[in-house]
């Protein structure tokens, strides 16, 4: 099998990282929610972040199509470390070392599942 190529690494980055910012959406949207139909339906930070949600699955698709599963599907997980930095910087969410720590293995793991191809 032949390693999985440049551009499919960075089309599954690109969807993590575009995802991320879906997660941001959601969450402003969700804060907005009431118990009527018409604060859903008028929601478009809720729109903005399933769109992100949707485009961040059509660069995860291309990048599958002709990498390998096992390094591509680990990458998915970067996309928790975006959700972090813009936690803090949209939300203000602190930083703890244990969120340090955590999104430190993240990285490390998928590096080495890189350097292990």
């Amino acid at each position: 099998m032949t390693a999985t190529p440049l551009s499919s690494i960075l089309l599954v980055f690109t969807a993590s990282f575009i995802g991320s910012f879906g997660a941001v959406f959601l969450k402003w949207g969700a804060g907005r929610l009431h118990r009527d139909l018409k604060s859903l339906i008028y929601n478009w930070r809720l729109a903005v972040g399933i769109a992100l949600y949707l485009l961040s699955f059509v660069f995860y698709y291309l990048g599958l199509r002709v990498g390998e599963l096992s390094v591509l599907y680990p990458m998915v997980a970067l996309g928790y470390v975006w959700t972090v930095v813009w936690s803090r910087f949209f939300f203000g969410e602190p930083f703890s070392p244990r969120k340090i720590g955590g999104l430190l293995l993240i990285v490390c793991g998928v590096a080495l599942l890189k350097l292990g191809n």
